[in-house]
């Protein structure tokens, strides 16, 4: 069974910086495209961050600038790092995997279970 496990939030005041890391563990042979999205309170989950099977790179508005994805392909993990967060930034933030190929299985998507990232006045 493949599993995604987020690290790295907490609390932390606004103009400062987090890094936010995701590991996929189990039987993982290869992973297509990683991401990080969020959901706060009353709102829809959106994408933060996502990058490609091949490094290419995709960022909501909001965090260009601010915020920025990289990945260890050969460790299967991904990571975030969020700088001059604001409080609007305040939100759990999930990890995400698709075109995960274990042993005899491809997982078209894997979710963490999420990490709480609050950004103080």
């Amino acid at each position: 069974q493949v599993q995604l496990v987020e690290s790295g939030g907490g609390l932390v005041q606004a103009g400062g910086s987090l890094r936010l890391s995701c590991a996929a563990s189990g039987i993982v042979f290869s992973i297509g495209g990683m991401g990080w999205f969020r959901q706060a309170p009353g709102k829809q989950r959106e994408l933060v961050a996502g990058i490609s099977s091949d490094g290419n790179t995709v960022y909501a508005d909001s965090a260009k600038g601010r915020f920025t994805i990289s990945r260890d392909y050969a460790k299967n993990t991904v990571h975030l790092q969020m700088n001059n967060l604001k409080s609007e930034d305040t939100a759990v933030y999930y990890c995400n995997a698709d075109g995960v190929v274990s042993d005899h299985i491809e997982y078209l998507e894997v979710w963490g279970q999420g990490t709480l990232v609050t950004v103080s006045s």
